[in-house]
């Protein structure tokens, strides 16, 4: 189970890595899109130096009723 937990971390890690030297943490668009995309980024941790590249162009949040 550590190694596991260990995997999952260091994936995540890899991904957080990849989204800020893309700049999408420093310059992240303030949206559903820009957050989705960052998130998406860093779950496709070591994905993102074989060439994936994910991206959330269209998103919309639920608004609250009246």
């Amino acid at each position: 189970m550590r190694w596991l937990t260990l995997l999952v971390l260091v994936w995540l890690i890899i991904g957080a890595i990849a989204a800020g030297q893309r700049g999408y943490i420093t310059h992240a668009e303030q949206n559903c899109a820009g957050v989705g995309t960052i998130a998406v980024t860093v779950l496709a941790g070591p994905l993102n130096y074989a060439g994936v590249n994910p991206k959330v162009t269209n998103c919309h949040v639920p608004q609250p009723s009246n």
